[in-house]
């Protein structure tokens, strides 16, 4: 991931939360990434579905990868905040969305990995996204949803790990910085 000019590795723990950091018109118009249908599927290729997808998109599958972000930032936001019950619009565009295609298809290849059949399209990618949420919404890690321990970063995660204390985006970004600063405040003490 790229965020200020500079790389770091964020693993967020589920396909769906991977659509989170390329913006959001709302919130986070400065990170917005998807400003065309060919960025949806750099995206796609990008993501942990795997090198080698190949979807089409057209502009109304890149709306309704707007719409779908967005109620999955609002969906992500109330699990954080410890809402009991999910909000009920968002939950109505992931549902819908799930629905709306059947899900990209896999096939497996000669070497043994996981690859695509062709001709998938923009709404079956975010079938496949919608369908991830439902998956990590009524999941084991839905109550390990979290945001960036660090006070400027708003990062969202499903932490996936053995503990369960997974504080920070990236140990390569806020977690070393956490760590720099709480060994400087050592040091000057």
């Amino acid at each position: 991931m790229t965020m200020y000019g500079r790389s770091f590795g964020f693993d967020p723990g589920a396909l769906c939360l991977e659509l989170l950091p390329t913006g959001g018109a709302e919130r986070y118009p400065q990170f917005e990434s998807l400003h065309g249908p060919a960025d949806l599927r750099a995206w796609a290729a990008e993501s942990r579905l795997g090198p080698g997808l190949e979807v089409t998109v057209d502009e109304a599958e890149l709306s309704a990868a707007y719409a779908l972000r967005r109620a999955l930032w609002q969906l992500a936001e109330a699990r954080v905040d410890g809402a009991g019950a999910l909000p009920p619009e968002p939950l109505a565009v992931v549902d819908a969305t799930a629905a709306a295609a059947p899900p990209l298809t896999p096939r497996l290849l000669p070497d043994g990995t996981r690859g695509w059949v062709e001709g998938g399209t923009g709404s079956e990618l975010l079938s496949t996204v919608a369908r991830d949420a439902i998956d990590l919404f009524t999941g084991p890690y839905a109550d390990r949803i979290r945001v960036c321990g660090a006070e400027n970063c708003a990062l969202i995660f499903a932490d996936t790990s053995r503990a369960g204390r997974r504080r920070w985006c990236s140990m390569e970004r806020c977690g070393n910085r956490n760590k720099v600063r709480s060994h400087r405040a050592a040091r000057g003490a």
